[in-house]
């Protein structure tokens, strides 16, 4: 599955893996329930709700989405400690290649493994990745079941407001 970039992005959001129902369809938080794209829009950060197969669409927001790990599991609990680092560093090499202000990581786990940084909490870090700022987010996923969808979508407003967004990519 194939990462959606673009020139100027403001955010380029990062999943930990592709599931087997993203990888399938082609799209990144395909799975229905899962609440990337509502928390998304909610948050301010595209004016409207767009589907996972209006992906290629976020560029004109100055928003992208890429992965830690490109291989496609049914949980992430199956991906290896080695997997994240490794993914962690090539992370970090197209993040310093492209340039987004804010890299946002949607899961802690993920980025305490990918980084080495066992005490990251969700919001901004004090740690830069590829000479970028890192804004770690909660996981999407409907089985994150601690992060309501109201509770997501707020991170991400806060997220947006850091970068001085208006709501709407104004």
């Amino acid at each position: 599955m194939g990462d959606v970039l673009g020139p100027s992005l403001d955010v380029l959001f990062c999943g930990i893996n592709p599931g087997l129902y993203s990888a399938a369809t082609g799209h990144h938080f395909a799975r229905p329930g899962n609440r990337f794209w509502p928390a998304l829009h909610r948050s301010g950060l595209t004016p409207r709700l767009l589907s996972p197969a209006e992906q290629d669409l976020l560029p004109s927001y100055g928003l992208g989405i890429t992965n830690v790990v490109a291989r496609a599991t049914a949980q992430a609990a199956e991906l290896s400690a080695e997997e994240f680092r490794e993914g962690g560093r090539r992370l970090a090499r197209l993040v310093a290649e492209i340039r987004p202000r804010v890299l946002a990581v949607a899961g802690v786990t993920a980025y305490r493994t990918a980084f080495g940084r066992p005490k990251a909490a969700v919001g901004p870090q004090e740690e830069q990745v590829g000479g970028t700022a890192v804004w770690v987010l909660p996981n999407p996923s409907g089985l994150n079941a601690h992060w309501t969808l109201d509770r997501i979508a707020g991170e991400m407003r806060r997220l947006r407001e850091s970068i001085g967004r208006g709501p709407c990519g104004g």
